[in-house]
């Protein structure tokens, strides 16, 4: 069901030599055999296609899976974050405050645990149709949203309604210590769908247009990334307000493709207990984008038509701005921020 706006918002086929029919030139003198007929040529076999690449990552894959949306802490109180790194997407999300909250896509990885898992937004409910159906994963969310997640183009695996896939994670204190066992929650989704083209392409990076970058930050009112390229590990090492952005699993948040997406963003209807807009972050339409990618910064266009629609990228020049294989962060950006 479409989420109701809140604001205004060859082979060719195989070549077979037929045999060649007898003359009557060619017919043999009495008394003569006749000459042997040339064998029939054997069907040439068709060509075999290259494997594609899975379409979150362009990394190879032995078959589509489904997709588990996971909504994710992403302040100094819930780290390190479990999980993310198994991640295909991750999409950085502005919310109340001036901070940002993750929302992770799992399909080709799926990791045991994933968390701290928080509660859901708004915004979530306009990204999550481009992949069809997908489980979603959160901790609730407040009274006055609920009857829009249950319209959403999703399966709702929160911890209300699947409370036995979520435990508290020792250690951590609440609410950042809420966790869920990932296979449990899919458990509860069988129809999820499986990954499927969001628009996204892989592979060599344009041969212009790219600027030579050590670092790049996009800001949020009250809250900051850094990604900052290592030429060792082929890799965009993430850090969050100054500090280098850990994984619970050990090392550093890091993405080969990081693309800042620059979004219209508005109050939405919805606010917290301080009174505290939440920001409803507009994913269709056009607009342009940043493109990190080999060390490279690329400016870029993005479109998608509509909310079941994948996001396409290109160049300035209009061909397609190809990911490097791998995880892509997508930070959800605006140059006119909501003031919370």
């Amino acid at each position: 069901m479409q989420l109701p706006r809140m604001i205004t918002v060859t082979l060719a086929g195989a070549a077979v030599l037929l045999p060649m029919a007898a003359c009557s030139s060619n017919e043999p003198a009495p008394g003569k055999a006749a000459a042997p007929q040339a064998a029939t040529a054997a069907p040439s076999e068709e060509p075999t296609e290259e494997p594609k690449g899975h379409p979150f990552t362009g990394k190879p894959y032995d078959e589509l899976r489904p997709v588990l949306a996971v909504k994710i802490e992403n302040t100094a109180a819930g780290k390190p974050q479990m999980g993310l790194k198994s991640a295909d997407i991750v999409y950085v999300e502005q919310v109340e405050a001036g901070l940002t909250r993750l929302m992770a896509i799992f399909s080709s990885k799926l990791p045991p645990k994933v968390g701290p898992v928080r509660s859901a937004r708004i915004s979530d409910l306009h990204i999550a149709p481009q992949f069809g159906k997908p489980a979603f994963s959160y901790s609730g969310a407040q009274t006055k949203m609920l009857p829009f997640i249950a319209q959403a183009s999703l399966f709702d695996v929160g911890d209300t309604r699947n409370p036995g896939a979520y435990f508290r994670q020792p250690g951590r204190f609440a609410p950042y210590n809420l966790f869920a066992n990932t296979k449990e929650l899919l458990t509860k989704a069988p129809k999820a769908s499986k990954a499927k083209d969001i628009g996204f392409t892989f592979g060599e990076a344009p041969a212009e247009g790219g600027v030579e970058r050590k670092s790049y930050t996009v800001k949020w009112p009250a809250a900051r990334l850094t990604f900052a390229w290592s030429e060792e590990k082929k890799q965009w090492m993430i850090w969050q307000d100054g500090k280098k952005d850990m994984a619970a699993e050990g090392g550093q948040q890091s993405a080969p493709t990081v693309v800042i997406q620059y979004t219209k963003t508005e109050r939405s209807e919805f606010h917290d207990k301080n009174s505290s807009y939440t920001p409803l972050v507009h994913t269709t339409g056009k607009g342009s984008a940043i493109v990190l990618r080999d060390g490279k910064a690329f400016k870029a266009r993005w479109e998608r038509e509509s909310e079941k629609s994948g996001t396409t990228f290109t160049t300035e020049s209009g061909e397609p701005m190809n990911f490097a294989p791998g995880q892509v962060w997508v930070a959800l950006a605006s140059r006119k921020p909501v003031i919370p």
